[in-house]
């Protein structure tokens, strides 16, 4: 199947400048045979320029040659001269923000504030065409519409695509997580470091409980009675009762 951008007008230009047959125009540009017939016979496209398919790459002239010695031949169409598609330039900078749409923005902005707070405002900024004055203002309430906002999400809102969003979602919660982890890490790490620093240096630490057993063990034999003082007052208590 041929992909022609004008196949009437491509038909119009083989019928007048070859000697292919009405199945083989109409097979090359998909049309019916009794529509290249009525171009053939001037009924059809009467007053239409015709288009050259070599010259825009559609047609060669071997292939005309081909089947204009072969009625039964099927006209093939010419390579693309171009086999990989260029893709296009990365967009840099803020998205841009059709006037119609940019009303929308700050309840947009709202929506992120409230369900996404790991996103940052650059972030935000880059993905619905807006600036870190207008985010900080909603953020601290100093909107001049602050009242009126709520929040609604971006996509509903047209201002960027579900996969933008899902993509732009997942890489700061992703972010957020290393710098958790990050965090934990450097905690526990300096907990070691004070560790080795004591034992390096010949420090002690305290143990609560050890002071604790010393208190007990003090109290105890504060408490615990003396043999020879118990005997010495049993016996001045029997010669007072003599007495």
């Amino acid at each position: 199947m041929a992909n022609i951008l004008m196949p009437k007008a491509t038909a119009v230009w083989l019928v007048d400048n070859t000697a292919l047959t009405f199945e083989q125009i109409a097979d090359f540009c998909e049309l019916h045979r009794l529509e290249v017939k009525g171009i053939a016979d001037g009924e059809v496209a009467e007053h239409m320029r015709g288009v050259d398919p070599v010259s825009r790459g559609e047609l060669t002239r071997d292939e005309i040659s081909r089947g204009e010695a072969d009625e039964k031949y099927e006209l093939k169409p010419a390579s693309s001269k171009f086999d990989k598609v260029v893709a296009p330039p990365k967009r840099k900078g803020a998205r841009y923000t059709p006037v119609s749409r940019r009303s929308d923005r700050p309840d947009a902005i709202t929506w992120f504030i409230r369900h996404h707070p790991e996103i940052s405002d650059a972030q935000i900024s880059k993905i619905i065409g807006t600036t870190k004055n207008t985010i900080e203002a909603i953020r601290t309430k100093s909107h001049w519409n602050s009242e009126n906002l709520k929040p609604v999400d971006p996509v509903t809102l047209g201002l960027c695509s579900q996969l933008e969003l899902d993509a732009l979602v997942a890489k700061a919660s992703a972010k957020r997580q290393k710098m958790e982890e990050n965090r934990e890490i450097g905690s526990v790490g300096a907990g070691i470091d004070m560790l080795r620093t004591n034992e390096e240096g010949g420090l002690e630490t305290s143990d609560p409980f050890a002071d604790f057993g010393a208190e007990a063990k003090r109290k105890s034999d504060q408490n615990e009675p003396n043999a020879d003082d118990v005997f010495a007052n049993f016996g001045k208590s029997s010669e007072e009762d003599k007495d």
